[in-house]
């Protein structure tokens, strides 16, 4: 799962790892290993830390879903970026490999989405619905293949689920996401979305970080497309 060539970013108050497809960032109920973990034992070891090491999740991205994942290795950055998250000042932007092109080239979208807990998904609405959040995203046409074609999603709220519902809503489906409507699945069971560019405030620092993470080095369909955007 983690290796430390997945870190894309490390100073003493926060880490930045680029997550594979697949990999769970914190252990579900059933104790499957997740990277929250992996990455504490492995700053345990090689920091040669006594106890227990401290390591905050700012944000999770899917299961599925590939991309860098913020990690704060102090409370103080944990509790700074946790309320740039609630006041919005966390910039998250996406990659997506749709199977339609979008009828327009960028948009907003808003929509109202009702999570399913029992299903695990969640459902887009036009109009809003009793127990509906809203939910905002502009996405980009960045370029097109022969069948497929790559969006860039900024993401506005952060609802469950939300660009796989949005995407699916408009007629775009994720490829590999058979959960929303796509034709077939990925090798390796995983979607072809992917965590982009983390922008946020360094909460010590007072300066801007922007990380880039690369998609997956594996999957020439994304290779293709991350060299026609260089």
């Amino acid at each position: 799962m983690f290796h430390p060539d997945d870190i894309l970013y490390e100073d003493n108050h926060l880490l930045v790892v680029n997550k594979r497809c697949g990999d769970l960032v914190q252990p579900d109920p059933n104790g499957t290993s997740a990277l929250e973990n992996e990455i504490k034992e492995f700053l345990k070891v090689r920091d040669s830390k006594p106890g227990e090491v401290f390591l905050g999740v700012v944000h999770r991205i899917d299961r599925p879903v590939s991309g860098g994942v913020l990690f704060a290795k102090t409370s103080k950055a944990l509790s700074r970026l946790n309320e740039q998250l609630r006041k919005g000042e966390i910039s998250k932007t996406y990659w997506a490999v749709v199977e339609s092109r979008p009828e327009q080239e960028s948009a907003l979208l808003k929509h109202y989405i009702l999570r399913d807990g029992r299903s695990n998904r969640s459902y887009c609405y036009n109009a809003p619905k009793a127990e509906a959040k809203e939910a905002r995203l502009r996405y980009t046409t960045l370029a097109c293949s022969d069948r497929y074609t790559l969006v860039e999603v900024n993401l506005l709220t952060g609802r469950h689920h939300q660009i796989r519902a949005q995407l699916s809503k408009i007629g775009c489906p994720i490829k590999g996401d058979l959960k929303y409507g796509a034709k077939r699945s990925n090798a390796g069971g995983g979607i072809s979305l992917h965590s982009r560019t983390l922008e946020f405030v360094h909460p010590v620092r007072k300066e801007s970080v922007r990380i880039v993470a690369p998609v997956p080095a594996e999957d020439n369909l994304w290779q293709f497309f991350e060299q026609g955007q260089n």
